[in-house]
Order: C-alpha cells, then sequence, then structure tokens
C-alpha cells in the first residue's frame, strides 16, 4: 500500500487542477490518495462527479482509490491548528456548514487585508484574487500578489513584513474551534487527523497538552510523516502518536512542482514495525475508501 493522505489543487492553496494530482499520483504508483483542500472540497466534489464510486470491496481493484478530505483550519488557545478530516461523506450537513462559515471568513479576512493594504497604497488585492479559481483564499495567494506586483521580493519578505503579525496588513484569522473541526468530520462518518505536528510553534510540553486536548475532543490519528521531516523529528512523533493512542498517518502536503521537498508521495515511509497502528488499521478507514472513487489514467 502507498498513500498520500494529504495534498491541495487550487480550490485552495495548491497551484494544479484537482486531475493533475490524481494523474500524477497514478503515475507514481500511488494506491490512495485523499485530496485534503483547505476548508472546502469542491476539488473532490468536481473529481466525484466525473467517476463512478467505489466498490463495497476497496482493495477489489488496483486502480488508484481517491479519498474524500479536507483541512480545517482552527483556534487551539489562540494558535492555528490544521486538522484532516478523512470523509466518507463530504456532503453531510454539519460539515458543509463549517466549510461556508470558513469560507466566508477567508473571504472578510481577505477583505480587511485588501482594505490595510490601500492604506499603505498597494490596490489590486481584489481583482487578483477574483480571477482564482481558489475557493478558499488564503494568506499565501496575496503573498503572490505581493511578489508578483513588485512589492515583495520574495514570500517570505510578504509574510514578514504585510502579512505576519508584525506585518502592515495582518488580520488575525476567526477560525473555529479544535472541537468544532473534528465534530464536523465525525459527522461526516470520518477521520481526524492532527496535521503535521512538528510544524508548530510549539515546545514540547506544549506539543503534548495540544495533543491530549485533540484526543479529548475525538482526534484519533496525527500524521507521524510528512513532506521535508527529518528522521529524529519522525522518531519522535511515532512516539508521541503511540503515547496518546493515535493512529498513524501520512502524506506529503503537496502544493506544487516546484517544490521537490514536497512532491506527491514524497515523505519517509514507515517502517513495518509501526504498521500496526497505520491509519489503514482505523475500523472507519475501509468506509471512507469505499465511499471514494476508482481511477484509472483513462479517467483523469
Amino acid at each position: 500500500m502507498y498513500v498520500d493522505l494529504h495534498c491541495h489543487s487550487h480550490f485552495s492553496d495548491g497551484a494544479h487542477p484537482p486531475n493533475y494530482l490524481v494523474r500524477t499520483a497514478s503515475e507514481k504508483g500511488i494506491s490512495h490518495l485523499a485530496l485534503t483542500d483547505h476548508d472546502c472540497i469542491d476539488g473532490v466534489e468536481e473529481l466525484w462527479d466525473r467517476l463512478p464510486q467505489g466498490e463495497t470491496d476497496a482493495e477489489s481493484t488496483n486502480s488508484m482509490r481517491l479519498i474524500a478530505g479536507v483541512e480545517l483550519s482552527c483556534d487551539w488557545n489562540g494558535l492555528e491548528i490544521h486538522v484532516v478530516g478523512l470523509l466518507e461523506d463530504p456532503r453531510q450537513q454539519a460539515l458543509q456548514v463549517l466549510l461556508l462559515r470558513q469560507q466566508q471568513e477567508r473571504r472578510a479576512r481577505a477583505a480587511a487585508i485588501a482594505d490595510k493594504l490601500k492604506g499603505i497604497n498597494i490596490i489590486g488585492l481584489e481583482d487578483y484574487l477574483a480571477e482564482l479559481p481558489a475557493i478558499s483564499v488564503t494568506r499565501s495567494h496575496i503573498a503572490d500578489f505581493l511578489v508578483l506586483k513588485g512589492h515583495c521580493k520574495s514570500l517570505q519578505k510578504a509574510f514578514k513584513t504585510h502579512l505576519g503579525r508584525r506585518g502592515k496588513a495582518y488580520v488575525a484569522a476567526n477560525w473555529c474551534s479544535l472541537e468544532q473541526a473534528i465534530n464536523a468530520i465525525l459527522a461526516a462518518g470520518g477521520i481526524a487527523v492532527l496535521a503535521h505536528p512538528s510544524r508548530y510553534p510549539l515546545t514540547r510540553s506544549k506539543l503534548g497538552r495540544l495533543l491530549h486536548d485533540f484526543r479529548e475532543a475525538g482526534g484519533e490519528a496525527m500524521e507521524v510523516s510528512y513532506g521535508n521531516l527529518d528522521p529524529t523529528a519522525k522518531k519522535r512523533l511515532l512516539e508521541l502518536a503511540d503515547e496518546y493512542a493515535l493512529y498513524h498517518s501520512c502524506g506529503s502536503d503537496f502544493h506544487t512542482d516546484q517544490a521537490q521537498w514536497t512532491a506527491l508521495g514524497k515523505f519517509p515511509r514507515f517502517e513495518p514495525s509501526a504498521t500496526k497502528n497505520a491509519i489503514w488499521e482505523h475500523p472507519r478507514w475501509h468506509s471512507c475508501v469505499a465511499a471514494g472513487r476508482a481511477i484509472s489514467l483513462t479517467e483523469v
């Protein structure tokens, strides 16, 4: 089994359309792919509407399996945390309500940032964003705009001088709570996965508190392997996942072919000793896979 359970299309902050992702994953030999755009499932719906539903016996075909997914931004003690949901029913009402709320918050934040940029004579952001295919607008899109228009030399500079907490155009987000995110995923028959835990600015003890709260809220898995993760950090994450009784998940967090360190399917593979707690051993894994789609190259 060769899985990638975290990637993004141009419906959020990825660079490519969904069919490009599934075609590339198929060519790489990935057996299970979850499309997990930020706070939207439009890419999943676009693909699902074109493809037949997966068989009840999800392992009976050699085709790649497309799993419906999402990555929800949420607030935990004032820190933005991301939770991946691997979903059985992405069109479930409670999830849809939350996604709409999150997208509205994203648009409101972008509008507020645009107003602040106008105050320092940077105009045109609204028109730029309106031309994008993105349903979920992110600060990365705004950083791209600042670089493209020559206001910043790099994406890193854009965040440091304009979009970060001390930036000229910073606007705080108003995300859902950790509990709301997990509840929406569970309502959709899904598995809640804490995304890339080593990337949060947390001490070891605070990360432990996050994992405790995540588990108490109904979270059941965490990513222990993802793009650009060093072996020492991966070993520590495996230990933490076992300490907090969380299934092990993995994914590239792919956004663009320009970033080879997070290419589709590129992350440290699981050792055989770790597979007993792998996410495909979760009791709802097969229902999420079976609800998905079987994909062949001729269909994408």
